[in-house]
């Protein structure tokens, strides 16, 4: 009887816990200041907006990688500098968005 309670109380706690998934953000703490290099290797971007875990606004920029590279190379950079604006006006164009810089979300779920 108590080994069968044990059992019953370990598939409601695996239960539980396959309900309750949590997801790990990935977020930018911190900005990259290091940008020539940055601005050649820049092909899209994503912004981070407040909320949840991340805490401070940032534009992720997607960079270049070679094609035996199989993750995205990443950095965060501060989505209100001067240089950051241009950029991204520049990779919209580049990718046929004529109309003005509106900052994409990113959405978590």
């Amino acid at each position: 009887m108590r080994s069968n309670t044990i059992i019953v109380l370990l598939g409601l706690s695996c239960v539980c816990l396959s309900l309750a998934q949590t997801t790990f953000e990935d977020c930018c703490y911190r900005y990259v200041t290091k940008t020539q290099r940055i601005q050649r290797q820049a092909v899209n971007y994503r912004q981070q907006v407040v909320d949840g875990g991340c805490n401070i606004p940032a534009t992720i920029l997607i960079l270049r990688t070679p094609r035996t590279v199989k993750t995205q190379r990443v950095v965060c950079v501060d989505p209100h500098a001067p240089w950051v604006v241009h950029l991204i006006k520049k990779i919209d164009k580049k990718k046929g968005k004529h109309d003005r810089y509106q900052p994409k979300t990113l959405h978590r779920s």
